[in-house]
């Protein structure tokens, strides 16, 4: 009997690692498993924390759009709505007598425009925090040239915004987003006279594939970051500005750490060595054992198992040292001003490991808290605000 029960268990022990670790490549593909193709019809490919139930249009009026009520369908601010063969773009929850009118069991926001298709009652949507769709002429009429940047891996995909400055930026995309992602800001960065180079890096439509077909956590992605920062020197950019959003502000770290203490390589005309002038972080990915734990948990894998998981997700980024990671998670390697926007209802991206990193490095780091915003979608909650909190960070910059 304790033969066949010891057997049991260990046959149960087994089945669980077993799917702990099939869990772990599932709930990994969220964070590692790069889109090889543009979204598809329908959901697509939704920036991380932005996946889960599909809300329902209920009504739509001139102005203003009914959903199903839900925490995530009265987040305050600007977002995008996307379903099948449609994107619309939605503002504040509005109130008072459009609210009357509406079902008790929805949620009443200002319409600001469809961008494309058509939003009918019981149209299936998600909220994203991606407003802009297609490259800037399309999303904004902004002039810009599609480019390449010569990476290590191959040519990488880039479009670039020009400016009257000598200071550039470098836009890079976070987890389940893309190129579009830096969209909303360059009417911004127009307004400063600021050129922006947005990138696609390794694993996005149109680039190399990664080594072993999976990311790896910014451990081989911030190469593309420098060669992005050799691109803007060669094109005539002085100094280089990074804005990250959540594993592209991890890339932005670990680019200007490397970028720094390249061993045998002085500044010079055509360098990449110390151009870096300034980093802007939004949702930075700083604990990814954090991060992967919480895409896991999205994927619905059984608390349990949960350290099993982020173990299989470790072994298949290759990165089972956390010590690698330390060019990003170490703020005693930080050597030039940086600005963090995070906020403390991220659950992909831990807001305690902006405040302690803010914390260590008081006279480099500015924190901007954005209270109600999701993960990576600061700028959406409150985009006024983001743009002067950037406004003030950058002038000293230029």
């Amino acid at each position: 009997m304790r033969l066949r029960t010891a057997a049991v268990a260990a046959t149960s022990a087994l089945g669980a690692g077993v799917a702990a670790v099939a869990a772990g490549r599932y709930a990994a593909d969220a964070a590692l498993r790069p889109a090889r193709s543009a979204p598809a019809a329908g959901r697509g490919h939704l920036p991380a924390g932005f996946g889960g139930p599909s809300l329902t249009v209920h009504e739509v009026g001139a102005g203003h759009i009914a959903l199903t009520r839900s925490l995530t369908a009265r987040l305050p601010g600007t977002y995008g709505l996307v379903g099948r063969g449609c994107h619309a773009v939605v503002g504040p929850v509005l109130g008072g007598e459009h609210q009357a009118r509406a079902a008790a069991d929805t949620v009443v926001r200002r319409l600001e425009r469809i961008t494309y298709g058509e939003l009918t009652p019981r149209t299936k949507v998600w909220l994203t925090p991606q407003v802009c769709t297609g490259g800037p002429g399309d999303a904004l009429g902004v002039d810009r040239t599609e480019t390449e940047v010569p990476g290590e891996l191959g040519p990488l995909p880039a479009w670039f915004v020009p400016g009257r400055r000598d200071i550039w930026v470098v836009a890079l995309h976070g987890l389940g987003a893309g190129p579009e992602q830096p969209l909303p800001l360059l009417p911004f960065y127009a307004a400063q006279g600021l050129p922006v180079l947005g990138l696609s890096y390794r694993g996005d439509p149109g680039a190399p594939a990664p080594p072993g077909g999976v990311r790896h956590l910014g451990d081989t992605e911030w190469h593309d970051v420098a060669a992005a920062v050799r691109h803007a020197v060669r094109q005539g950019a002085a100094q280089v500005v990074l804005h990250g959003w959540s594993s592209g502000a991890s890339m932005a770290l670990r680019a200007a750490d490397e970028l720094r203490r390249r061993p045998g390589v002085q500044p010079g005309e055509g360098s990449a060595v110390g151009r870096i002038s300034g980093l802007v972080l939004d949702s930075p990915v700083l604990d990814w054992w954090a991060t992967l734990r919480a895409l896991a948990a999205a994927r619905h894998v059984p608390r349990p198992l949960l350290p099993l998981a982020v173990r299989a997700a470790q072994g298949r980024a290759r990165v089972a040292e956390p010590e690698r990671l330390a060019p990003v998670t170490d703020p005693a390697r930080l050597a030039v001003p940086t600005l963090i926007v995070h906020g403390p209802n991220d659950v992909i991206a831990p807001w305690e490991a902006s405040t302690a990193f803010a914390a260590a490095r008081e006279e480099l780091v500015s924190l901007y808290p954005v209270p109600h915003a999701p993960h990576a979608a600061m700028w959406n909650a409150d985009p006024a605000e983001y743009e002067e909190r950037l406004r003030r960070f950058l002038t000293p910059l230029l």
